[in-house]
């Protein structure tokens, strides 16, 4: 209930959650929304309609056009949102669990352990996200598995510095101190008194960070270093638009639909996180409250 008030308050953060909600069951539901065909070797696999360089605009065939090499831009959008929420929530479950525990074995026992982690995360934090990223994905080959590495190697030092920060507020309070004098072991300690009260910021930083990761993915992929030839990935289709994004003399807008269905995928799933990520931070944490 106190969820449904707050959204009926906060008219951007339901619009948030309509467009997520929205995704979720275009995921959900793509085999209908875009049935694979029977030769495809995976439903990821975008079917052609030939290999024409001049991408076709929006028909009865292909209801949002095809691409530079006739991929179907309809089809890659659709199946790309299933692409989205497995590259996005696998990176941010990953980089969560990583930096979880290396923060809270960081600021639970402090001293030498506590400086060698924070220092490896210091080094992590200084190298250049996007470049370190596309760097180790090209090292380890194109495809959902490789972008998901190595986001995720650059993409957990965050949770560890938050989760450092309210775990050493945390373990100071008297509940811990009683539950200490009362035996408890600190793997006890840590996992069912500390952990669960330190995860508020956790959720709501993983949550933004959900949509960036989607279009750091994008980037990869736009780049040439994310996913295979004819991957049914937004950023692979946004690559494909790079040579037909000012049309003919005179038309500069004639293939605006190579660019404009893709890129409004990435922006709108994106926005879509970054709402529902405001929202959770004003109703989990007391001081946003109105």
């Amino acid at each position: 209930m106190k969820v449904l008030r707050y959204l009926a308050r906060n008219p951007v953060s339901l619009v948030g959650v309509l467009i997520l909600l929205a995704f979720v069951l275009i995921a959900i539901f793509a085999p209908l929304l875009a049935p694979p065909q029977s030769f495809q070797l995976s439903p990821y696999d975008t079917p052609r309609a030939g290999f024409l360089a001049t991408p076709m605009p929006p028909s009865s065939d292909a209801i949002f056009g095809t691409t530079q090499g006739q991929y179907d831009i309809f089809y890659g959008v659709v199946w790309g949102t299933r692409t989205a929420f497995k590259i996005g929530l696998g990176v941010v479950a990953i980089s969560v669990l990583v930096g979880t525990a290396i923060g809270a074995v960081a600021a639970y026992y402090g001293g030498l352990v506590e400086d060698v982690l924070m220092r490896i995360v210091d080094v992590f934090m200084a190298v250049p996200f996007l470049i370190a990223a596309m760097v180790l994905t090209a090292l380890l080959g194109k495809g959902i598995w490789p972008i998901t590495i190595a986001l995720t190697t650059f993409g957990w030092m965050s949770y560890a510095r938050i989760v450092r920060s309210e775990i050493l507020r945390i373990r100071e309070m008297d509940y811990i101190h009683a539950a200490r004098a009362y035996g408890a072991s600190d793997l006890r300690l840590i996992v069912l008194h500390i952990l669960p009260n330190a995860m508020f910021p956790v959720l709501v930083l993983a949550t933004m960070a959900t949509g960036s990761m989607v279009l750091s993915a994008s980037a990869l992929s736009f780049l040439g270093v994310g996913t295979e030839e004819g991957y049914a990935d937004w950023g692979q289709f946004i690559a494909y638009s790079r040579n037909w994004i000012v049309g003919q003399p005179g038309n500069p807008f004639q293939f605006w639909y190579t660019l404009a269905f893709p890129g409004a995928a990435v922006f709108l799933f994106v926005l879509s996180w970054n709402l529902v990520g405001d929202a959770l931070r004003d109703m989990l944490d007391p001081r946003h409250s109105h």
